[in-house]
């Protein structure tokens, strides 16, 4: 049988409320933008007057209970009339009347101070900040010890704007490139509120050009291929043509290939056969940032090979934003099934749409993401015979 009680409101539920608000962030923010929320009336859920006649030692306990624990919360009392029970006070009401209040009831007293210290030091020294405590209140008392340090950052920056250096060369004592790396999320967000627009790189985004987007130095992109063509090189006398140059250099070459293969296996880059007029370069997985802004590749026959799974139609599907007449190699359905004894299972599938395949590509990623083949299949490229890749090559 359900207890009558069950649904009446206890202290621990109290808490719960004020503890909810804590964890939106909603009291810190409040301390930022000065935002009365007190006195705050709480959710009160209490015995009706059937259960008041019928339970009524329950209610009296229930009573006791709230009344004990009451002091940062304040009750509003009701009078209660009954034809047997006479006249009764029942709680009708609940009250948190100030922040200090709500904070003891929760014990978060201490980490409101720490909190307030940090609006404090941020509105004396970066202003502009305080929309960032605000919306992200909790994130930035987790920052508490760190805050010092990013605030001298983000006034640094402001005073050398796009400063052409590694953030190693940042002279700041006890701000290390560390500290930075480990803050670059935050960081950004700081910058961007803090800097003028004009100071901005506004289509360098993500963390990845968070150093182009302010304005430092960065380590340099680099771009590993080959040569295909025998005819074809860079080198004096010749030689095995495996080549690694920054980006800016490569995207300076404008090299005379007709045919530009991408693969991500190291011993296919290597073991790649020889092809007129073209090359094939090493591929890193997921982003494509070393090839996106060259040029000359928009003019040359790309063609992609991955591995046959989703993560490897994903990747296709990746680029192709920066490559939209990219073509795929040895990624279909006919190779998938010839090499099944050497299908493993993916870890981790991708289920996300692609917008970027082709309609068998489409049907080939659709069967993979719904185990129209096996549980999870995959095939690694390096499981592909050499004879298949040199037979592809010659219907090209």
């Amino acid at each position: 049988m359900k207890n009558a009680t069950t649904g009446w409101t206890t202290p621990a539920e109290i808490r719960a409320q004020v503890l909810k608000l804590w964890n939106r962030g909603a009291l810190l923010s409040a301390m930022v933008t000065g935002e009365t929320l007190f006195p705050l009336r709480l959710t009160l859920k209490g015995p009706n007057s059937r259960q008041l006649s019928d339970h009524f030692t329950e209610v009296r306990d229930w009573i006791t209970q709230l009344t004990a624990a009451a002091g940062p919360y304040r009750i509003a009392w009701r009078t209660v009339n009954h034809r047997v029970l006479g006249s009764n006070e029942i709680p009708s009401e609940l009250w948190i009347d100030s922040m200090d209040d709500a904070l003891a009831l929760i014990g978060k007293r201490r980490d409101a101070e720490t909190f307030a210290g940090v609006i404090e030091l941020t509105r004396k020294r970066e202003p502009a900040l305080l929309p960032w405590l605000s919306k992200r209140p909790l994130r930035a008392l987790e920052l508490a010890e760190a805050w010092p340090d990013l605030l001298r950052l983000v006034e640094w920056l402001r005073n050398h704007p796009r400063p052409g250096i590694y953030l190693r060369q940042i002279d700041l004592p006890g701000v290390h490139t560390k500290f930075i790396e480990q803050h670059r999320s935050t960081l950004s967000e700081l910058f961007d509120l803090a800097l003028p627009p004009e100071l901005i790189d506004a289509e360098a985004t993500g963390i990845a050009n968070f150093c182009q987007r302010y304005g430092f130095r960065d380590k340099p992109l680099r771009v590993r291929f080959r040569l295909l063509d025998p005819e074809l090189t860079l080198l004096p006398g010749g030689g095995e043509n495996d080549i690694t140059l920054t980006q800016a250099d490569f995207a300076r070459l404008d090299l005379p290939v007709e045919t530009v293969f991408i693969t991500e296996n190291e011993i296919n880059f290597l073991a790649f056969p020889s092809v007129p007029r073209a090359m094939v370069i090493f591929g890193a997985g997921y982003g494509f940032q070393n090839l996106a802004r060259i040029d000359w590749l928009r003019s040359r026959e790309l063609r992609y090979w991955g591995d046959i799974d989703t993560h490897g139609l994903a990747i296709l599907n990746q680029f192709r934003e920066h490559f939209p007449h990219a073509t795929s190699l040895l990624m279909d359905k006919e190779t998938l099934l010839a090499h099944r004894e050497h299908w493993q299972t993916e870890p981790h599938p991708e289920t996300a749409e692609l917008t970027r395949l082709t309609e068998a590509e489409q049907s080939l990623y659709n069967d993979l993401r719904e185990n129209r083949f096996g549980e999870r299949v995959r095939l690694e490229q390096e499981k592909i015979g050499f004879e298949t890749l040199v037979a592809a090559l010659r219907k090209m």
